[in-house]
């Protein structure tokens, strides 16, 4: 999987909020769509709901803004916009009992990094948007715990040292806690697989 905001080139980021700092408005613009398009993506992950993770990412780019002048921009900016991000979608879900993943097509449809396109193949867009279904389906049924840490490293790519940061545990805690959800969600898939095999008999050779 791709990171949706990935920190291949932290420089860049740094340039941009120094800029935005300044006040050069291009900036500040461009700035707002990199962190809100993350914000959303993972607000969206995390509770399925479009209109929830609208008025996450809304909050999280306008913290980040508010809070511009005291950001580390030697810093990635990933760790502290999915704090954000994580922390106001547990509040919604312990205040308003928020109904996570209502659709998976949300998921498919608004997660997917920018950039991913189509197979020019049919058969093989048919196959992988299955398999991305069957992932996902996976992935909802997986402990809060176990979905906030697989999706920080093997969707969005941070470290250990990262995703420690954003979900305040220890590295070692981090690395233990993302074992268990991998092999969780190889369970799910491998129960599925069977599944989806007995239900179609036709798919067994495949």
């Amino acid at each position: 999987m791709i990171a949706a905001m990935s920190p291949e080139v932290p420089s860049q980021d740094a340039t941009l909020v120094a800029s935005a700092r300044r006040g050069i408005e291009p900036a500040r613009e461009a700035l707002g769509r990199r962190v809100g398009r993350s914000a959303y993506v993972f607000a969206l992950q995390l509770t399925g709901n479009r209109e929830a993770a609208l008025d996450i990412a809304q909050d999280g780019v306008l913290s980040f803004f508010r809070n511009l002048n005291r950001f580390d921009a030697d810093r990635p900016i990933e760790p502290w916009l999915y704090q954000i991000v994580r922390n106001r979608a547990r509040d919604l879900a312990r205040r308003d009992k928020l109904r996570r993943h209502e659709s998976l097509d949300a998921w498919l449809e608004d997660g997917r990094p920018e950039g991913t396109q189509a197979s020019p193949d049919p058969a093989r867009e048919v196959e992988r948007l299955e398999l991305q279904r069957q992932i996902w389906r996976a992935v909802t049924q997986l402990s809060t715990d176990h979905r906030e840490i697989f999706l920080l490293r093997d969707f969005h790519g941070l470290s250990y040292r990262e995703i420690g940061e954003v979900l305040g545990i220890p590295t070692g805690t981090v690395m233990s806690r993302l074992h268990a959800a991998r092999t969780r969600l190889r369970t799910l898939l491998a129960a599925e697989h069977h599944e989806i095999v007995h239900t179609n008999p036709e798919r067994r050779d495949r």
